[in-house]
């Protein structure tokens, strides 16, 4: 049977902070609790601004970093990842992980994660 739901714009203006934030680095659904299958959200890290160190539960989760140079930090603080705009990044379930603004502009990523409704987020206190 085919899929009768209607096509859903959100305006970039429209958007506004959700849960799970870290000082300096703001998070705002866009597409959430539209389908069980897929949900989107914008970050935006300050400047010299840090995520806590986190993970997205059973979440797979694609970055595209829209504007800014930022980086992403894994493997217990080993691996850095450097993301510039236009590029993509893929973040696997439970993958422990932590978003890092080191410049003097803004960053912004669109994130997108499936499966479910809507963007989980579980702060850590550090490295596993």
């Amino acid at each position: 049977m085919p899929d009768t739901r209607p096509v859903t714009i959100i305006p970039a203006s429209s958007l506004a902070q959700s849960g799970g934030q870290t000082d300096g680095m703001i998070r705002q659904n866009a597409l959430v609790n539209l389908t069980d299958q897929i949900c989107a959200s914008r970050m935006i890290a300050k400047p010299h601004s840090s995520s806590a160190v986190h993970h997205h539960g059973d979440q797979d989760t694609v970055v595209f970093a829209f504007s800014g140079h930022g980086t992403i930090v894994s493997e217990g603080g080993k691996n850095k990842q450097k993301l510039a705009p236009g590029d993509y990044a893929l973040i696997p379930a439970w993958a422990e992980h932590q978003e890092v603004n080191e410049g003097d502009e803004e960053v912004v990523w669109c994130i997108v994660r499936a499966p479910g409704p809507a963007p989980k987020v579980e702060n850590l206190s550090g490295w596993s």
